[in-house]
């Protein structure tokens, strides 16, 4: 792959993958609209207790297992879980409004209704509410990392979009093979766009994606970028990668692998794995893998 004198690394887009409840289960797809808040309909939804704090698989880890699936042609979102009936939920946002904490924000939201409270509350064994990220509602990224850029986003940790790559991944792999360990999947790390093409965890120094997305067999393309997304901060690691998405069940390797070699110092030596990310320019346009 050619690079261009304008810019520093040639990379694609590997995958794609949105989460549209919060620390449920993702949907890897093809292709994703971009909006200022990120790809469309990710962190939409929330799951709270009934006080209205956020519930994620830190503490509940069996989140991990109810698998959403979209269903624009019907307008719902679809919710399976291990022993429950499926959920439907509306994709518009409907319920009454109300405010919900998510970490250091206090947000409106949707309540989705007494059905999906009830399914929620019966799989993770705890009362809890499904709530819906009010568009009337905004909630920034914070100013110290964004560049000055204004960066709303939904129910994810603290930025619009996570960025990470393939060869980042096999990196970990590696160290996991060596203390004798499985493999392990990208879904531990919840990212959005994973970068094929670059080294490994390059996208720790890289600036800004400028993304094409044209297709390669499209007649007149413009050859600049239609997308900018700028690379802030370093993602700081949970536990959550230390949790299987298939059994729920936690772990140690993979926090123990990155402790091996991904204490970062711009982070205080905490363990980092992945970028966030923010749209500089190009909402409306649609991403897709390659």
């Amino acid at each position: 792959m050619s690079v261009s004198a304008d810019f520093d690394v040639a990379a694609c887009i590997a995958r794609l993958c949105v989460y549209p409840v919060k620390s449920c289960a993702g949907i890897e797809v093809q292709q994703a609209l971009l909006t200022d808040t990120g790809l469309e309909w990710d962190r939409a939804w929330m799951v709270t207790d009934p006080q209205g704090y956020c519930l994620t698989q830190r503490t509940l880890p069996r989140m991990a297992l109810v698998q959403p699936q979209l269903q624009p042609q019907d307008g719902a979102l679809l919710l399976q879980a291990p022993g429950q009936p499926a959920l439907s939920v509306p994709l518009a946002p409907l319920g009454v409004c109300r405010m919900v904490h998510i970490w250091n924000d206090r947000v409106q939201a949707l309540d989705a209704g007494d059905a999906a409270a009830a399914w929620f509350s019966a799989f993770l064994g705890q009362p809890c509410r499904l709530v819906r990220f009010d568009p009337a509602g905004r909630r920034l990224a914070s100013a110290d990392w964004t560049a000055g850029l204004q960066a709303p986003f939904q129910f994810a940790d603290a930025f619009p979009l996570l960025v990470a790559s393939v060869a980042g991944l096999d990196a970990l792999n590696a160290q996991l093979a060596t203390a004798g360990e499985a493999a392990v999947g990208m879904e531990r790390f919840r990212p959005n766009l994973v970068l094929g093409g670059v080294d490994a965890h390059e996208e720790d120094w890289l600036d800004l994606l400028h993304i094409s997305t044209a297709s390669a067999g499209d007649a007149g393309a413009p050859s600049g970028a239609a997308v900018q997304l700028r690379l802030t901060k370093p993602c700081v690691r949970c536990p959550i990668p230390d949790i299987d998405p298939v059994s729920a069940r936690r772990g140690t390797q993979v926090g123990d692998a990155l402790r091996r070699y991904r204490q970062d110092a711009r982070m205080g030596g905490a363990l980092t794995f992945g970028m966030n990310a923010v749209v500089q320019a190009g909402a409306g346009q649609v991403l897709r893998v390659g």
